[in-house]
């Protein structure tokens, strides 16, 4: 089943205070992603978000693969499952989009943006084998909303690099509300999801100044 596509803007009904969080202090209103998608920037910008956003998210075991071990409700472990079993083509995705991008575009200051993404790739990894209930799994399905305006940008480099865009396979939103919802019976279950979704959002917003920054010294260059 896959993933709506739907602006992450309409989250906050259903969704309750996870909706609200995305809406805030989620990267899917980053300017620098919004041009991404509009292709208003040159290739090279996509290219450089394709191999950053790889670095993240395109090794295995990933955020929800580590996850996965930390559910305790069936509801949760079951979701989690079947997230991590869609990033398996998520990965494979990755791979190829790096193969056709090419190399990473040179840029001023490299040494200062390899330790950003080192430091942010160890940051995911934390939360995502955090052992306090519900918070690797916050931070989980924080990657599943945000993947919605993450894969926009990846399907604008397949366009623009050649290859056919196919469409992600995430648990569709009302399963992933379900488990929200789950969560949030009990207080604690719903301050460390949403602890952990925050912290998600956070790295990924870094991730999107780390690119903007990219972009900018390359221009300049």
């Amino acid at each position: 089943m896959l993933l709506d596509t739907a602006p992450m803007e309409h989250l906050s009904g259903a969704w309750g205070p996870m909706g609200a969080l995305a809406g805030t202090d989620g990267s899917a209103r980053h300017p620098h992603l919004r041009a991404l998608r509009a292709d208003a920037l040159p290739r090279r910008d996509l290219a450089d978000a394709v191999h950053h956003i790889a670095r993240l998210h395109g090794r295995h075991p990933g955020l929800v693969d580590y996850a996965a071990g930390h559910g305790r409700h069936p509801i949760e472990c079951e979701w989690l499952e079947a997230a991590a079993d869609a990033f398996v083509a998520e990965r494979a995705y990755l791979v190829r989009l790096v193969a056709a991008v090419g190399p990473l575009p040179s840029t001023p200051g490299h040494a200062e943006s390899e330790a950003a993404a080192a430091a942010q790739r160890h940051a995911l990894d934390m939360l995502a084998q955090s052992d306090r209930a519900g918070c690797a799994t916050g931070a989980a399905i924080a990657l599943a909303i945000e993947w919605v305006a993450i894969r926009a940008v990846l399907d604008r480099a397949a366009t623009s690099f050649g290859i056919d865009p196919k469409p992600a396979g995430l648990p569709i939103p009302e399963e992933t509300v379900s488990v929200v919802d789950a969560l949030a019976r009990e207080a604690a279950h719903e301050r460390a999801m949403l602890f952990g979704a925050q912290q998600v959002f956070a790295q990924h917003r870094g991730l999107w100044d780390l690119l903007e920054a990219r972009a900018s010294a390359r221009s300049r260059g």
